[in-house]
């Protein structure tokens, strides 16, 4: 095996949000990690009711860092972006468990090509058995703005094993090239929650920068444990940021092609679907509205 100063250091980076136990069962499973050399970065993103002490008190390798409020995925993620030492950052859920070699393919394949500026794991749903979530993405269709997870739900039969290019990573586990996020700024903290990986991964491959899936890296992942799997935040910022993703890297006719879309089809289908849940409607009507009192914001604007 090489030895630590070998290998490229690796920062991985997560962020907690009132749930300690949820962190420290990523953190165990990360004590059993092979890769030789690795910093572990959590930020404690304001949370109300659970100390995070349980953290630093049973993984006093970990650096903790208090966040006074909660900034969102980006803003979070980004506190410790600033501080990470390694030539690789991987950004990783909290709500994660990986296997102890996930981190050894993922560093050979960004070694193996300076071009590529993100590689991200393979997901498997941690509550079923042998089930992906994740095996890469198509491209997102300009207009309709959708696009799919390949192998999402299909049984994991070796189907999705050939290291490949994609076009999105997924934002539970994505490891950077610390030299890319050096050359394009850090994550746009404008979403505060959902979109932000597909927001960097346009400006990294603007930038010429390719994605990569690698299949012989894969962590379990439990789903939706930070915002529920209906919730009224996750249905607000979802409509909330495909707009503003739109608005940020989308021009041209592509994008009153895609306006027309949303307000003609998408927009009409969710209020149907949510027309007897007042609380979702509410979540829905003021996450597209956000996008008119915000008008100003700037395809460029990085913070």
């Amino acid at each position: 095996m090489s030895t630590q100063a070998q290998q490229p250091m690796v920062s991985i980076v997560s962020v907690n949000y009132d749930q300690p136990e949820v962190t420290c069962e990523m953190l165990e499973s990360l004590r059993k990690v092979a890769y030789p050399n690795f910093e572990t970065l959590i930020v404690d993103n304001g949370s109300p009711t659970k100390s995070p002490d349980i953290i630093r008190e049973n993984y006093p390798e970990v650096e903790l860092i208090i966040s006074d409020k909660n900034l969102g995925f980006a803003g979070g993620n980004n506190i410790a972006l600033k501080q990470a030492k390694g030539d690789y950052v991987l950004l990783l859920n909290n709500d994660t468990e990986v296997r102890p070699d996930f981190l050894d393919s993922l560093v050979e394949l960004m070694e193996s090509d300076k071009k590529i500026g993100i590689a991200s794991s393979k997901l498997l749903y941690f509550y079923e058995d042998n089930v992906i979530q994740y095996a890469g993405t198509s491209p997102i269709n300009p207009i309709t703005s959708r696009g799919k997870h390949y192998g999402n739900k299909e049984i994991d039969k070796g189907q999705f094993d050939e290291v490949t290019e994609t076009f999105y990573p997924h934002g539970a586990c994505m490891m950077i090239r610390k030299s890319v996020l050096e050359e394009l700024g850090l994550l746009y903290e404008g979403y505060f929650l959902y979109y932000e990986e597909y927001d960097f991964s346009e400006r990294v491959r603007q930038a010429g920068y390719k994605i990569y899936f690698q299949p012989n890296s894969s962590i379990f992942h439990k789903e939706s444990i930070s915002t529920g799997k209906n919730s009224t935040l996750k249905t607000y910022y979802l409509n909330r940021n495909r707009l503003l993703f739109l608005r940020r890297n989308v021009e041209g006719m592509t994008f009153y092609l895609a306006m027309t879309y949303f307000f003609i089809i998408s927009f009409p289908k969710n209020t149907i679907k949510h027309l007897f849940n007042k609380a979702h409607l509410s979540a829905l009507y003021k996450g597209v509205f956000w996008n008119f009192y915000n008008h100003n914001i700037h395809k460029n604007e990085q913070i």
